[in-house]
């Protein structure tokens, strides 16, 4: 399956500031164009297409990744090679945990790139500090397990938003 724009398919312009009436506008005109009950039969496909891209753009963080993607693929000029698949969707419907962490990794460098890595290495920093904190403070400690693992899991879910390009680009 190819990736396709969900700002295209919705007719909105390329934007990480649209608002969600903004989306939900464009997404019940198209819905409303191209729905398979309509009399003449509508446009399954287009509909489809629509469907997909609202659920993609319906949040404000769905929104950004989108962004952060279109972006990335529009100035892409890293030296390395096209890999074969690289415009599949990252992972395709029933794809065990193999194969969903190989298809995002493959998107890391970029989005370290073209995100914030500043502020990524000093939130990693910070991270393993606190982590050789409660390991020195509490050694052989049976809560120090947990915690290490509380710490990583806050940098890995809140460290994505280090991933998407700040809004001036």
């Amino acid at each position: 399956m190819v990736r396709t724009n969900p700002f295209d398919a919705l007719g909105l312009p390329v934007r990480s500031d649209l608002t969600d009436e903004q989306v939900r506008a464009a997404w019940r005109a198209v819905a409303t164009a191209t729905h398979p009950d309509r009399a003449d039969g509508g446009d399954v496909a287009r509909y489809t297409a629509a469907s997909a891209a609202y659920v993609t753009l319906r949040s404000a963080w769905g929104r950004s990744e989108a962004y952060a993607d279109v972006t990335a693929a529009a100035d892409d000029t890293s030296p390395l090679p096209v890999v074969a698949g690289t415009a599949t969707l990252p992972a395709e419907p029933g794809a065990g945990p193999r194969e969903v962490v190989a298809a995002y990794t493959w998107q890391l460098p970029g989005r370290i790139r073209y995100g914030r890595p500043l502020r990524l290495v000093i939130r990693g920093t910070v991270a393993a500090l606190l982590c050789l904190g409660v390991l020195a403070a509490i050694p052989g400690d049976p809560a120090a397990p947990p915690l290490v693992a509380a710490l990583i899991t806050w940098f890995v879910v809140t460290g994505r938003s280090d991933l998407t390009p700040p809004r001036h680009r």
